[in-house]
This record gives C-alpha cells, sequence and structure tokens, in this order.
C-alpha cells in the first residue's frame, strides 16, 4: 500500500508526513530526540511523531511515552500497511534491515536506516536494487552516517573541494573504543555473527570508511585488511559464550585518486570512549580532527612562508559554518546529538524538495564493499583485494 502523497508531488503538501520509527533502544533515543527537536530549529516540513515500533509491548508505549511518540505497535508489517505513515525510520539490529527497507520501500515510504546499511554484501545490494527501483516512483531513502553531519567534518569537505590542501595524499582513520577491553563483559547480540554481521568492523569502521570516501569524493579500488578478537568466550545468560566476530580491525585502502587511506578500528582500546580521529594529508596543507572535540578543527596552510605555518584550531560555531545558523551565539559549542537532528533535517528537506538524500543506499553499498573486502582480505592472511571502481553515487548538498 501506498503512502498518501503522491511520487512527483511534495508529500505532506495536503498534511502532516506521519513517521514511525522501528527500535526504540539506544539509535532510537537519538533519533527521537531528533525527531522531537528539529522542528524547533530548521525550516522543515510539517511531520507528526505517529508511531514506535518495538517487540516487547511494555517497553515500547513507556519509549514512546518518553520519546514523544503518539502510539506504539509491536507488529512493523501491520505499520507499513497504514496510510497515515509516510516515513520509516529504522533503528533495529542489523539484521533486520533488509527485510523492513525492503517492505517499507514497496510500500511506498520514505525509508532512514542506521548504519552499516546491511549485515551482509548481499543483502545490501538487494536494498539498493529496491532503493532504485522506489526513487523511480518518487519514494527516497537515505542511510544514516550521522557523522556526516558534524558542522567541522562538513566545513573539512568544503576546504578540501576547493582545494585548499591541493592534492591529498594519505588520510589516517581511527575509531577507538573501550567498552568490550573488560574480558568479563557480558555477551551481547553485537558479538554474535548471526545477528551482528561483523563487530567493530561494521559498527564503527563503517563511519570510518564512509568519512573517507565523503570527505574526498573519493573511491576505493583496492584493499588490504585484518580482524581480530581478542576474547574469544563471553558471560552469557547461560553460561560461557563464544565471540563470532571481531573485536578490532585494520584496513589500507587504495583509492581511485591515487590517495591511501589506513582504517584503524577497536572495541578494547582501553581508556578510549568515543574517539574517532581523521588525519587529512595534502601538497599544500592538513586537516586533522577529534570527535572528542568535535566543535574543533585543526588546519595547517604549507602555502603561507615556513616562518608562518602551523596548526591553527578553528572553533566551527559561527553562523557561516554548516547547520550552525539555527543554533546558538557563536562560541556555544552543539555536541554529538545535533548531528542526528542534522541528519533528519536533511532527510525531511530532500523529501519536500523530491531529491534524492544523501547518503544514499548507493553510497551505503559501496561502504559495504570496502567492508566486505576487508573479511575477504583478513581470511586471506591480508591478501590485497581488488575492488571494481562504482560509478558516481547520486548525492545531495550537505550542510545548511
Amino acid at each position: 500500500m501506498t503512502s498518501s502523497a503522491s511520487p512527483g508531488t511534495p508529500p505532506g503538501a495536503n498534511r502532516p508526513l506521519g513517521v514511525a520509527m522501528i527500535g526504540y533502544a539506544f539509535m532510537g533515543k537519538a533519533h527521537s530526540n531528533a525527531w522531537r527537536n528539529v522542528a524547533s530549529f530548521f525550516d522543515v516540513p510539517a511531520f507528526e511523531q505517529k508511531v514506535l515500533v518495538g517487540r516487547d509491548a511494555g517497553q515500547v508505549a513507556a519509549a514512546a511515552a518518553r520519546y514523544g511518540w503518539a502510539e506504539s505497535a509491536t507488529d512493523w508489517r501491520t505499520v507499513l500497511e497504514r496510510d497515515d505513515i509516510h516515513i520509516v525510520d529504522i533503528c533495529a539490529p542489523g539484521w533486520m534491515h533488509a527485510e523492513i527497507a525492503i517492505a517499507a520501500l514497496a510500500a511506498g515510504k520514505h525509508v532512514l536506516v542506521e548504519k552499516p546499511l546491511a549485515n551482509t554484501l548481499a543483502e545490501a545490494e538487494a536494498m539498493t536494487a529496491a532503493a532504485q527501483a522506489a526513487r523511480a516512483r518518487g519514494v527516497q531513502s537515505m542511510v544514516g552516517f550521522n557523522y556526516r553531519r558534524v558542522p567541522a567534518l562538513v566545513l573539512a569537505k568544503e576546504l578540501i573541494a576547493e582545494g585548499r590542501l591541493g592534492t591529498v595524499r594519505h588520510i589516517r582513520a581511527a575509531y577507538l573504543q573501550d567498552w568490550l577491553a573488560d574480558a568479563e563483559s557480558p555477551m551481547t547480540w553485537r558479538l554474535n555473527k548471526e545477528t551482528a554481521g561483523s563487530g567493530a568492523l561494521g559498527d564503527i569502521a563503517s563511519h570510518a570508511i564512509d568519512q573517507v570516501l565523503f570527505l574526498l569524493g573519493d573511491a576505493v579500488t583496492e584493499v588490504s585488511g585484518r580482524l581480530h578478537t581478542f576474547t574469544a568466550v563471553r558471560p552469557g545468560k547461560h553460561g560461557p559464550e563464544d565471540v563470532t566476530v571481531d573485536d578490532a580491525a585494520w584496513a589500507t585502502l587504495s583509492l581511485a585518486s591515487g590517495a591511501i587511506a589506513s582504517v584503524e578500528v577497536s572495541r578494547v582500546a582501553t581508556g578510549q570512549k568515543n574517539s574517532l580521529k581523521l588525519e587529512i594529508y595534502g601538497e599544500k596543507g592538513t586537516i586533522l580532527f577529534d570527535l572528542e572535540d568535535l566543535n574543533e578543527l585543526g588546519f595547517l596552510d604549507a602555502t603561507v612562508p615556513v616562518r608562518e605555518q602551523g596548526f591553527r584550531r578553528i572553533l566551527v560555531n559561527e553562523p557561516e559554518h554548516p547547520y550552525l545558523e539555527a543554533w546558538w551565539p557563536q562560541g556555544h559549542i552543539i555536541g554529538w546529538e545535533h548531528t542526528f537532528t542534522h541528519q533528519i533535517r536533511d532527510f525531511l528537506t530532500a523529501i519536500n524538495a523530491g531529491d534524492a538524500p544523501s547518503p544514499s543506499f548507493e553510497e551505503g553499498l559501496a561502504v559495504q564493499r570496502v567492508l566486505a573486502a576487508i573479511e575477504e582480505s583478513a581470511a586471506a592472511k591480508s591478501a590485497t583485494i581488488q575492488l571494481v571502481q562504482p560509478t558516481a553515487p547520486e548525492t545531495a548538498t550537505e550542510g545548511a
């Protein structure tokens, strides 16, 4: 069943867009906060937080009341049949992404799905095919790589595109966490390959790889990688359980431009809570970024005389910076949660304009291909894996 908004016309032109969200845990809470606040700061089409979907009736009802949803449900399939639902936001675990997204797109619903796009390359390909077919009918889709909405990183992309670094030679991306550093930390669905797909690789390397592609506007042509599990058995509900995913991953990526990227991710890096560090080195300058200081960008301009060179700190809080005209006076910092608000803003704006939002499912698939190549390389003792260079994905304008 299609939504009440007909393809080719701005959805919500006659009535507010109805939103359903599937999943109410960590990501569900972050997305709910964005849906609840976006219209208070940005000019977006009218929408309503219609229904929150989860498996446990009592828990999802409580979450719906707390997070601002009008009602709750336990059957996402029934929700897709409703004419008052136009957008489906998928915050469920990765093993559910493909089934829900493909069904929602077939039902004429615009779809936002959390990263990574899917647990397997085959699922990601099927989702992308469904998204392409739906786009032809005016139904849009997007992957939730929220770090694309960090104002400092959007500024970094602008500086690179303007040629301020010249030819980019290499980039380092390290995403390090320590929530699994304790060998006695209990088993969760994220440590089981059947439910999670992979460990640190899909969970956080997907973010790091997406940033490489986003910042440089590039494509990966070769991959060499390694995976490692440091704690193979963890306490489960009924005794010890085998960990079937990686704790850490390393990769070297060759890019179509000739640049080289190194990627390192870990969920056992003791003392690192949520540290995504990016270093982009070009012939004319360098950019540094650390997620734990997400309002700042380090920039070195190597074109000035050597006696004047040095990294300068750009506090990305001016109204002239991406997204920040909507927030607080200069110098009043924003946080991690604002990236989701920016994400919802961009998604709603694209839907209203009839544009394909970015990152598209095609862009999510490009990341998935790199993740699969890293797994393939690791299984072959870090052999170099060739990737066919994809065609340029459809993109939407980033920033405010």
